[in-house]
């Protein structure tokens, strides 16, 4: 990289993808010099090339162009290359904002059923087998019957207002409830219903709050697939995995698991 100053110019040896442009204004040349940047003594308005360190999900890596931080939780992963399309890039943000919020929810309830069953609170199936349980409240076609029906008619509207933000939060699209969701922008329902507490109202300037639930997201999913495979290991929920592991933590792990399961 090069900065010039007046008349003079300078290399310094910075990484492309670690500059953060800022104007300082007017400045004194003899403190680059001093620092071995450029030898002038006079004064000049100049650019500085300030280094930034970005992270990334893997230490070194440089990230494609179009994963540029504008997203929350953007740390460069694409090995594939599946969002150098914007519409794709646009598409998959919206699908692991969904996928993620419904780890989150399925982890929590695996496991606040799993610890009422271990200590008898409640006489409730092992998470994998309650779908195949019979409730009082309805048989399991009814149920679902009726969960086809919502879940379709949400994922319905949801889909209709990414293809055309906010048009779902016109008058008459949602039964005369509109203003009880009002919808910040698509993926992000607001409302006294879907955020009661009032929490990042302003969603434009809402990163931090973003970067948690996507990280908390990413999380849980990392742990509904523990989940999945210690089921299919071990046959138990993860609460009895817990247990076990912590009465012997040096011969009941993972891998112990793994190579019984194999032999």
């Amino acid at each position: 990289m090069q900065v010039c100053i007046g008349r003079s110019c300078c290399s310094l040896l910075i990484p492309k993808n670690y500059v953060n442009r800022s104007n300082f204004g007017t400045c004194s040349v003899n403190w680059l010099a001093q620092n071995g940047a450029c030898s002038s003594s006079r004064h000049h308005n100049f650019i500085v090339t300030q280094a930034h360190h970005r992270q990334t999900w893997l230490p070194g890596l440089d990230p494609p162009p179009y994963l540029d931080q504008t997203l929350a939780g953007d740390f460069g992963f694409d090995p594939l290359g599946l969002g150098e399309e914007p519409q794709a890039l646009r598409w998959y943000v919206q699908a692991e904002l969904i996928h993620a919020r419904f780890a989150m929810l399925g982890v929590t309830g695996i496991l606040f059923t799993d610890l009422l069953r271990v200590t008898g609170f409640s006489n409730l199936p092992v998470w994998y087998e309650a779908g195949a349980t019979s409730y009082s409240i309805a048989n399991t076609k009814t149920l679902l019957i009726v969960q086809l029906i919502l879940m379709g008619f949400v994922e319905t509207k949801r889909y209709m207002d990414f293809l055309n933000p906010g048009s779902q939060a016109q008058e008459g699209s949602f039964f005369g409830l509109e203003a009880a969701f009002e919808g910040l922008e698509p993926g992000y329902p607001g409302g006294p219903l879907l955020n009661p507490l009032g929490i990042a109202k302003d969603i434009k300037n809402a990163h931090e709050w973003k970067l948690k639930e996507i990280k908390n997201g990413r999380l849980a999913m990392v742990a509904a697939l523990g989940i999945f495979v210690q089921a299919s290991v071990t046959h138990v929920g993860p609460i009895d995995n817990l247990i076990q592991h912590l009465s012997d933590p040096w011969h009941t792990t993972i891998v112990q698991k793994l190579l019984g399961s194999g032999s």
